[in-house]
């Protein structure tokens, strides 16, 4: 305002002096001095146009300070340099948010978690399904009824405890298991009578004749047992199992050891060992059965077939006689060929079901007898038991048919030869004549 005034109060100053010139000057100087005022009077003009122009100025000042004041209070831009990542503005990460993204993740566990939950249900009630049937197949194996033996008892051997399971049916007869679910035990011992008065077939589908026995029981140990399977995927045909006349075993085991050790009266682990390689080896194996068996040892001896699916006696025949024709070699003589033709006759029968049982029985004079139990008949009028089918007095037929199973390249069935080899183990590793009975 001070700048304002002082150019009003010049002008005014040059106006009174304009007026108290005097007017004696002359009319050149009063034209020259016009001039000079003129001068003057546009320069003073100049010079306050310019001070007022820069009131408008200083007006605008406090605006621009404001401006300037809001700028700095204002949050500088992010600015991303060569070394340092760019800043993220304070609403960087709500803006992010994407609520459809959000629930299609919420989804996704919740449809992860059910599938977890489940299968864990499934798995459990699974693993408790699973660990019940267990339990039920143990409770329903049978109970060991062993008794702690002396070391110098005959059966507290080296593997007594593979061997001694011992069952009892309702009847008390001892029974061995046999891992098979069709036909489960096979019976410790069997007795038996003389059977005779063998009847030809007569034209029914059995053709069984009434069983003949003496009065005289002879009791059978089991050595060892097995089953037979056929083709190449094992279909399962019988279960056979090897017994012995408990007084013939003294002999079997006297041979046995002679064979190794001809004055031992018992083998050691090493002989056991020989002996075991050596009945199965092939043609070791044939050469020693062959060799007892031509001498009526043992004496008498069983085995005893169960079928686990139904068949029939013309099945069975057909391998019976493979396997005789193929140990027998070329045997061609007359008698050999009617003992076969009768062999033939003998199973000319019908059908064989399941679990029923037939025995092939070898006297001490080599005579094969067979006996079967078709669970008798009341229609017909057969009883049930054990009925005699037929013999074959020829002592090779019997002795190939034995061979079948106890010797040889390829022998009816694999595990029942290994199994009677480890029953003859048993019987070689005691003194000779100490065996009573044979507990596998």
């Amino acid at each position: 305002m001070s700048i304002s005034s002082s150019g009003y109060g010049a002008r005014a100053s040059i106006t009174n002096l304009k007026a108290s010139r005097p007017k004696r000057l002359g009319q050149g100087l009063q034209e020259l001095h016009k001039i000079d005022v003129q001068r003057l009077d546009m320069r003073l003009t100049s010079q306050s146009t310019t001070i007022m122009l820069r009131q408008s100025t200083f007006k605008q000042l406090p605006r621009s300070f404001g401006s300037a004041a809001k700028a700095a209070t204002r949050t500088p831009a992010s600015r991303r340099t060569f070394l340092s990542p760019p800043r993220s503005q304070p609403n960087e990460h709500l803006n992010r948010l994407d609520v459809n993204k959000l629930s299609e993740q919420q989804l996704k566990y919740a449809r992860n978690r059910r599938a977890f939950l489940w299968t864990g249900l499934f798995c459990s009630v699974s693993s408790m399904i699973y660990v019940g049937y267990l339990i039920k197949l143990e409770l329903k194996k049978p109970i060991q009824a062993d008794s702690s033996l002396p070391s110098t008892d005959p059966l507290a051997g080296t593997n007594a405890a593979e061997r001694k399971v011992v069952l009892r049916d309702e009847k008390g007869h001892e029974l061995v298991p046999t891992g098979n679910s069709t036909v489960p035990t096979f019976p410790r011992t069997l007795e038996l009578g003389s059977f005779e008065g063998a009847i030809a077939p007569g034209p029914s589908a059995s053709g069984l004749a009434p069983t003949i026995t003496g009065p005289d029981q002879t009791e059978y140990t089991l050595v060892g047992f097995g089953l037979r399977t056929v083709t190449f995927i094992g279909i399962q045909v019988y279960v056979v199992g090897y017994y012995v006349a408990t007084a013939d075993v003294a002999s079997l085991q006297s041979a046995l050891t002679k064979k190794v050790n001809p004055i031992a009266t018992t083998l050691v682990a090493g002989e056991r060992d020989q002996l075991r390689t050596d009945l199965l080896d092939p043609a070791k194996g044939k050469e020693i059965w062959d060799g007892l068996l031509a001498n009526g040892i043992p004496a008498r001896s069983v085995f005893r077939v169960i079928p686990v699916r139904d068949t029939d006696f013309h099945h069975l025949r057909d391998g019976f006689v493979r396997a005789i024709q193929a140990r027998a070699g070329k045997v061609g003589d007359e008698q050999f060929g009617e003992a076969m033709k009768d062999f033939r006759q003998i199973f000319n029968r019908g059908k064989v079901p399941a679990k029923q049982e037939l025995l092939l029985i070898r006297d001490g004079e080599g005579k094969l007898s067979v006996v079967y139990d078709d669970g008798g008949n009341k229609k017909e009028g057969r009883p049930a038991g054990r009925q005699l089918v037929g013999t074959v007095d020829d002592e090779r037929v019997s002795r190939a048919l034995w061979l079948n199973y106890l010797a040889g390249k390829k022998v009816a069935s694999e595990p029942a030869r290994k199994s009677i080899v480890e029953g003859i183990m048993e019987f070689v590793e005691r003194p000779v004549g100490t065996i009573a009975a044979q507990v596998v």
